[in-house]
């Protein structure tokens, strides 16, 4: 496993949409494992591929239970709406209010390209809604609470 560079904000790859996986094979395995270990060093709670500067759609997160590996992730439901603070870490330090469903369901592949469903509440669609935006070319500061602004 190798730590890699986490693209920060004025990178015009952040705001490109990732393509599909179809290769599911050493060199993917290779890549999630660089990302669980880069999103642990820099003490995040997930990481999308286009933040290690690859665009494909490969998303890792950990809220504390353990490693959840998605590849070619869509959110199938949505329910309630939570508003609480977010940050990024290719936004390192700012932080805003912003406002997300309060459940959501995502269906994914895993790294050998099993289909399997998540659900996550909280924190969990949080993170969940935050990284795969990030597959889409879309930041968080795109759901900032009205009036609210980025802080450091």
């Amino acid at each position: 496993m190798a730590l890699r560079n986490i693209v920060k904000l004025g990178d015009p790859i952040l705001y490109k949409k990732s393509r599909v996986v179809d290769k599911f094979d050493e060199k993917l395995a290779i890549l999630i494992d660089d990302m669980l270990e880069t999103m642990y060093n820099d003490n995040g709670v997930g990481l999308a591929a286009v933040q290690v500067g690859i665009l494909k759609r490969v998303v890792v997160i950990d809220i504390g239970e353990g490693p959840i590996e998605l590849v070619n992730p869509e959110i199938t439901f949505e329910e309630g709406e939570q508003i609480s603070q977010e940050g990024c870490l290719s936004l390192p330090g700012k932080w805003a209010d912003t406002k997300r469903p309060q459940k959501v369901q995502v269906k994914a592949q895993d790294r050998n390209g099993k289909w399997q469903v998540f659900t996550g509440e909280d924190l969990k669609a949080k993170a969940f809604c935050h990284e795969i935006d990030h597959l889409d070319g879309i930041l968080f500061t795109s759901h900032i609470v009205d009036g609210e602004e980025l802080h450091s």
